[in-house]
């Protein structure tokens, strides 16, 4: 396993923070830029991290894809863009692609930004009913739908990453709730992931084992680690305390996920591909990033980094 972090596609302050702290390679978000699946895009890119002693191993950013989900008219021309950065993620020597379905069109929620943890350390949390309390999002799609329209982008894209050599990673519904706003979310589930695998038996269509999503899904998740085994191509470390419709995101050492637990799920099932934190808690003095939610500052991240090389050590294995 590769500890990593997410990192803007140019330098500053993360990037040296991540190759002080002995990371080697790293996850992409395009912030801030625009037509970033072209090939000379993705290679400046892929060569900047170079230069800088890090070796993108993950796109973890996404061309607009709500048509697609919808079905509405635009999809296919949506479809090809992200043909066109699977392909050029291959050219370009980047293994891993994390995409997200029914995410869209709303995206990653939470109702709160300020709560207190150990040392008035703030973390975010979830509330569903005062979620649903705001306006449907307008549209009229049903789940049905949704899984046709998913089956479809699977047939059109799948064989396109096989062909390019570029794992596509599924995370997770978040929060893993069956609709949100009036939108089904198809990706909630331990069985809807399973039979979206089973849709497309590939070895290239994957997942990103996001665990914060599957311990709010009530999964135990070590055994689910055990369960998906070689589908699982990029890992968020995190967890949560609670449900599906009211969860505190915690510290990675604080949760009631057994993490240890994990990391040995992880070396049995021999993944040896990226892992890193994900959604940390906001320490003294840190305030909000204007180019990040709440979660991506970078104090508990250090602290992440640590904690997770000290359970891979513990582990058995050298802690990359």
């Amino acid at each position: 396993m590769d500890t990593t972090v997410m990192l803007p596609p140019r330098p500053d302050r993360r990037w040296t923070l991540a190759r002080q702290l002995g990371v080697s390679t790293a996850v992409v978000r395009f912030w801030g830029e625009d037509e970033w699946w072209t090939y000379d895009s993705l290679l400046r890119t892929k060569n900047r991290f170079a230069a800088h002693g890090l070796s993108l191993d993950v796109v973890e950013d996404r061309p607009p894809m709500t048509k697609t989900v919808l079905g509405q008219e635009g999809r296919d021309e949506e479809i090809e863009t992200v043909k066109r950065l699977v392909r050029n993620m291959g050219r370009a020597g980047i293994g891993v692609y994390c995409w997200v379905w029914t995410e869209n069109p709303i995206g990653v929620l939470r109702t709160a930004d300020e709560v207190p943890l150990r040392g008035d350390s703030r973390t975010t949390a979830y509330d569903h009913e005062q979620a649903e309390r705001a306006s449907d999002y307008p549209v009229d799609v049903t789940e049905a739908e949704l899984w046709e329209n998913l089956e479809h982008f699977l047939e059109e894209v799948v064989p396109v990453a096989e062909e390019a050599g570029v794992k596509l990673a599924l995370h997770p519904d978040d929060p893993p709730v069956d609709s949100l706003r009036g939108v089904p979310r198809l990706v909630s589930s331990v069985e809807n992931v399973r039979r979206i695998l089973d849709l497309h038996d590939s070895p290239n269509h994957g997942l990103t084992f996001c665990q914060g999503n599957y311990a709010a899904m009530g999964a135990d998740v070590p055994e689910t680690i055990r369960r998906f085994g070689d589908r699982i191509h990029f890992v968020h470390f995190r967890d949560v305390d609670g449900t599906p419709e009211e969860f505190v995101e915690t510290w990675q050492d604080d949760g009631p996920t057994d993490m240890l637990a994990a990391m040995e799920a992880y070396r049995e099932i021999g993944f040896d591909g990226p892992i890193r934190p994900d959604h940390v808690p906001r320490m003294l003095d840190e305030g909000h990033r204007d180019d990040a939610q709440a979660g991506y500052t970078d104090m508990g991240r250090l602290f992440a980094i640590g904690y997770m090389r000290g359970l891979l050590e513990q582990t058995g294995g050298e802690a990359p």
